[in-house]
This record gives C-alpha cells, sequence and structure tokens, in this order.
C-alpha cells in the first residue's frame, strides 16, 4: 500500500467544528501545545468504533505521558457525540464533521456502505504529519501504532536533548 498523501506534510488546521459540548474547537489552536492524535472513526455507537474509542480512553494516560492529545473524529451530531462520550465516559474531545469538511481535508477514503475509513493521523507540535494508520476493521492495529509512535518519538527526543547536554557538558 502507498504512503498516504499526507504523511510528511502540513496537517490541514484552519478547520473550525463543534464538540460533544457544542463549543467550537480549531484544530489549529491544539498544534504546537502537544502532539496530536486525531482519530476518524466510521460511526458512534458501533461495536468497532465503540472499542477503538475506549482502547484511546483506557490508554490516554499513557498517550498524554509521551506528549500527546487525542481527538475523535467522526460524521455524527453534536447531540450523538455527547451521547456516545458519555455512555463510554470518553475524557477526550469528539468533533462532528457532519459535513465532511475535517475529513476531505485529512483526505480520509471513504469504504463499506460509504462510510469513512477509520484513519489515525499523528501530528507533531511542528504541525507536520508524522505517522498516519489506516484499518478499517482492527481498532487494536489503531492505539498499537499510535503508542509505537509517540514511543519512538519521545526516544528519538530523549536521545537529541541527552547529546545536546552532553554537548554543553564538554564544553
Amino acid at each position: 500500500m502507498a504512503p498516504h498523501a499526507l504523511l510528511n506534510t502540513e496537517a490541514p488546521t484552519n478547520i473550525t467544528l463543534k464538540d460533544q459540548n457544542d463549543q467550537d474547537v480549531n484544530i489549529a489552536d491544539h498544534i504546537g501545545k502537544s502532539i496530536l492524535v486525531l482519530f476518524f472513526y466510521p460511526k458512534d455507537g458501533t461495536f468497532v468504533c465503540s472499542k477503538e474509542a475506549c482502547a484511546f480512553r483506557d490508554r490516554l494516560e499513557d498517550i498524554q505521558k509521551l506528549g500527546a492529545q487525542v481527538m475523535g473524529v467522526s460524521a455524527d451530531s453534536v447531540k450523538s457525540h455527547e451521547q456516545f462520550a458519555n455512555k463510554q465516559k470518553l475524557p477526550y474531545t469528539l468533533l462532528a464533521d457532519t459535513e465532511g469538511e475535517l475529513r476531505t481535508a485529512y483526505k480520509v477514503s471513504k469504504l463499506l456502505f460509504g462510510f469513512p475509513q477509520r484513519t489515525t493521523y499523528v501530528i507533531g507540535k511542528d504541525g507536520i504529519i508524522t505517522n498516519v494508520f489506516e484499518s478499517f476493521f482492527s481498532y487494536n492495529y489503531h492505539i498499537t501504532n499510535v503508542l509505537k509512535a509517540l514511543q519512538k518519538d519521545s526516544k528519538v527526543e530523549t536521545e537529541s536533548v541527552e547529546q545536546e547536554e552532553d554537548k554543553q557538558a564538554e564544553s
């Protein structure tokens, strides 16, 4: 499979959507503060989508320790997101992309019965998309690969800080 068209490019950010609390959220406001894990899923309340959302919930502390925040995106309404977040006890933001604006900007493909592909993006503090994971049926694929990518990025960042400290100590 060819790499995703947006891999290693600047993330589309000038889009504002409503979250599950009916508040405006602009992706641009979250770039630069931390790494952003943005996962697109087909539909609130379906079996695999619920499993995926709960997997991100259950590993959220690990994700945050690695310097990232999580946002979920689907075409569902604000009300649907509110109910889904409450039922599944999701502590992170869910964005209502009812018109498909964000999905189109992120080039999320459509698959079965017109549902969007289950796609997860890891966006660095610099706004560059560093990783893209696509798997329609496997929710575990997303959380597993996000954690691996964040751990790898964290190790690289730690090593470069240590190298800089070593250089300063030698001076």
